[in-house]
């Protein structure tokens, strides 16, 4: 888990996550800071090993940890997150000594981890997909009645 706690410890991610962090402040919804990326990255490392899919944790902490990079950009910018942070994450992979066919694997989960036609793929993408979505706790949310993810999609009890 070397490179996947030297993500953490890159100074263009701690940028990112700060600008996030400010700018979810006030928010009442669902935050994307640290919690929330470590959530995701358990989540998914469990079904990873429940259903034997053979990824490597390093790779799905990274793909975790870097998911939402792009967020802030979304808000100021108004750039898909998913799409800004497949061109942030690159500079930190390199950095963090993740070859180039391991970037290229967590790229694809940072890009697709909000397209739902990854909700049964096996790969990386469909791991982050799935547990970006099970990580939030809505039958427990103050805001719950007032955020606009549909019925079906909210998670009010609890589920494998």
């Amino acid at each position: 888990m070397e490179r996947a706690n030297r993500i953490c410890s890159h100074p263009l991610w701690k940028w990112h996550i700060e600008q996030l962090r400010e700018a979810e402040r006030e928010r009442i919804f669902c935050r994307h800071g640290i919690e929330h990326l470590l959530d995701v990255a358990r989540i998914a490392y469990i079904e990873n090993l429940e259903q034997g899919y053979g990824i490597s944790q390093e790779i799905i902490y990274a793909a975790a940890l870097l998911h939402d990079i792009g967020r802030f950009l979304q808000y100021s910018q108004g750039i898909p997150h998913e799409i800004a942070g497949a061109q942030i994450a690159p500079e930190i992979l390199a950095d963090c000594g993740f070859t180039r066919q391991e970037q290229e694997e967590i790229l694809e989960g940072i890009r697709e981890h909000r397209n739902s036609g990854q909700k049964t793929n096996r790969s990386l993408s469909g791991l982050i997909y799935r547990a970006d979505k099970k990580s939030r706790s809505c039958g427990f949310c103050k805001a719950c009645e007032a955020c606009d993810w549909s019925l079906e999609k909210k998670n009010l009890t609890i589920s494998v």
